[in-house]
Parts: C-alpha cells; sequence; structure tokens
C-alpha cells in the first residue's frame, strides 16, 4: 500500500514541477488552448505559442492570437535570448524563429483587411493606380483623381497613342489595380467623360459593384532603400544562396519580402528571366534567386522596376528579411537579428 502512495506522491510532485515550469497555476490554461484552436492552431503548435508566452511573462497569454504587437515583442525577445545564449545561428533556434514568424504571417492574415477587400469602386481611394485595357487597344497606365458618387475621375491614360479614329469616349474599358495591403482587383467599365482639353486632362469612367478579387496578397512588402546586384542565371535550376563578387548588374533596391522584390536597373529589361538578387538588410547579406514576372519601363528615365517571384529562402534569409519586414527592433535599442546565411 504505502508503495503506492509513494508512486502517487512522485507523480504529483511531477505534475506540479512541469505545470510550474510550463507556465503555473496562474496560466489561463483551459482559455489558451480553447481559443488556440478556435484560432486554427495545432495542438503542438500551442504548446510552442505557451512556451513563447511563459518566456515573455505575458500578463495576457491569449493575445497571441490576434494582436500583431504581441507576438513582434514575444519574436524580440525570442532574438535576444537566442543572443545572450550565443545560439543565433544553431539550427534549432533558427527553426524555432522560423516557426514563430510563420505564427506571425498567420495573425497578419487573420486581420479583416485582408480577409474582407472591398466589393465597389466607390471604395477606391484616390491616387490608386490603375492598369487599363480595351479590345484593340494596348495597356494604358492611370491613376484616380477623384472618386465621385457617379464615376470615377481619372488621369489621362499613358501608353501608345490610340488607333487613328478611336477616341476614349464610349470605350469599354478593363480596370486593373492592386491594393495596398489587400489583394488585386479587376472590373469592367465604360468611359463617359473625355477631357483631353482641360489643362490636367482627365476621363470620366463608370463605376461598378462587381469586383473581382483576383490575386491575394501572401506575403508582406516591405520598402527597401537601399543598393544591391542582379545576376543573369542560364536558368533557375541555378538558383542558390552564395554571395558573387563579379559578373552583375548594379540596381536599386525598391521593397522586398519572403517571396520577393522589386529593383530598378537601367535601360530596358524583360520579363521571363531568372536572375539571382543580392543586397543587405542591417549589415546582413541577403541572397535570392527568382524570376521577374513583371517589368514597367520609365521612359522619361530609361529605367526598369523589375518584379521579381523569389524561390523560397533558407530559414536564415527568410528570418532576416521578416524581422526587416515586420520592423522587429523598431523600438529596441539592442538593434536587429543577425542571422548567418547557408547555402543551397
Amino acid at each position: 500500500m504505502w508503495i503506492v502512495l509513494l508512486i502517487l506522491a512522485l507523480l504529483a510532485i511531477a505534475f506540479v514541477i512541469f505545470i510550474q515550469h510550463a507556465g503555473g497555476f496562474g496560466f489561463p490554461w483551459v482559455q489558451f488552448y480553447v481559443r488556440g484552436k478556435e484560432s486554427g492552431f495545432k495542438f503542438r503548435e500551442l504548446n510552442l505559442l505557451r512556451r513563447v508566452a511563459v518566456e515573455n511573462r505575458l500578463k495576457n497569454p491569449t493575445s497571441l492570437f490576434w494582436s500583431e504587437r504581441t507576438l513582434d515583442r514575444c519574436i524580440r525577445g525570442t532574438i535576444i535570448r537566442f543572443r545572450s545564449e550565443d545560439k543565433e545561428e544553431d539550427e534549432k533556434a533558427i527553426e524555432f524563429l522560423s516557426k514563430l514568424f510563420d505564427f506571425r504571417k498567420r495573425v497578419e492574415f487573420n486581420l479583416p483587411k485582408y480577409r474582407l477587400g472591398i466589393q465597389s469602386s466607390r471604395s477606391i481611394s484616390a491616387q490608386q493606380p490603375l492598369k487599363i485595357t480595351f479590345p484593340g487597344g494596348s495597356i494604358y497606365y492611370s491613376k484616380v483623381v477623384e472618386n465621385m458618387r457617379k464615376y470615377l475621375a481619372i488621369s489621362y491614360p499613358k501608353g501608345k497613342p490610340l488607333p487613328f479614329g478611336v477616341s476614349w469616349r464610349g470605350q469599354k474599358i478593363n480596370v486593373y489595380f492592386w491594393r495596398v495591403e489587400d489583394a488585386g482587383y479587376y472590373f469592367e467599365s465604360k468611359v463617359i467623360g473625355d477631357y483631353m482639353d482641360r489643362k490636367f486632362p482627365i476621363l470620366h469612367i463608370t463605376h461598378s459593384d462587381q469586383l473581382v478579387r483576383t490575386q491575394k496578397r501572401n506575403s508582406i512588402r516591405a520598402s527597401l532603400d537601399s543598393s544591391g546586384m542582379l545576376f543573369p542565371l542560364r536558368s533557375i535550376k541555378d538558383a542558390n544562396e552564395e554571395i558573387s563578387r563579379s559578373g552583375g548588374y548594379r540596381c536599386k533596391m525598391v521593397d522586398i519580402s519572403e517571396d520577393g522584390a522589386a529593383a530598378i536597373v537601367g535601360g530596358r529589361a524583360k520579363p521571363g528571366l531568372p536572375v539571382k538578387i543580392q543586397t543587405e538588410i542591417h549589415n546582413t547579406p541577403v541572397v535570392m534567386c527568382g524570376t521577374i514576372k513583371g517589368v514597367t519601363y520609365k521612359d522619361s528615365k530609361n529605367v526598369s522596376i523589375l518584379h521579381i517571384q523569389a524561390n523560397p529562402p533558407s530559414a536564415p534569409i527568410k528570418n532576416t528579411i521578416l524581422t526587416f519586414v515586420y520592423d522587429i527592433f523598431a523600438d529596441d535599442p539592442q538593434g536587429p537579428v543577425k542571422l548567418r546565411s547557408t547555402r543551397r
């Protein structure tokens, strides 16, 4: 009998030790796991988030499921802890941080602005860039000047001259635009007013309450004001994350995300080319390989903006990019993470 009592006592002690180590009796265990399951997290993911909440001494652990600020604080604390323990380049530390960024992305894209979008052109903001096409015509670029109740006033479209005898008035047009922090949209419209003779030429086009949401954002991009190097590849199969020292072209970075970047180069460029792009973020080298999916040529400056869709980067480079994109160390004096890149 006493053996059974001893075993029960040992189990009770072990249970108390586990509870204290895992968050204590004051941790909202039921609320945390119920809210986590409702948010779509798996049990092993919730164990990871619980550990993060305990290590960062969160007063409200469930805020991890809806607060970007809380997650940013925890990611920052985790990076600082790895740095103090000299584990920045440890594979398990890099993998752990990568999982935290996956959670951060999930919380970000659960926000209403990413899930709901807009349904009517009446919700388009002024200065929104537009791409316009119509049967028999080329591609034209414009922007919203003013959103009126009965129509959209847009700047006069820029592009090739209209075919002989063709005017904008009465044209049925296709309008495409990318809404910042949301998605791509498409709608059909008709030009009801052509005011070429004004000091600032504009068109009036009809509204549409049937917007088609064509492309949902898969990653968050951040502006990046730095120089870089662009290296043509024979094939995307030659993709790697090795630092190249010669044979490239200077470029100016525009923005960056975990799955792509935009950069400015001199002259004209063509889409479809595989490339390697090389830059630095907070003195940490970042190398990405991918394909040029789109080119915006600026005739006045003879430069091209390359829109590059990248191959999935290695975990260290992904973590470096996302630390910058989410501005993890915006208010922290200890500075950004510096995780060494691995070759692929």
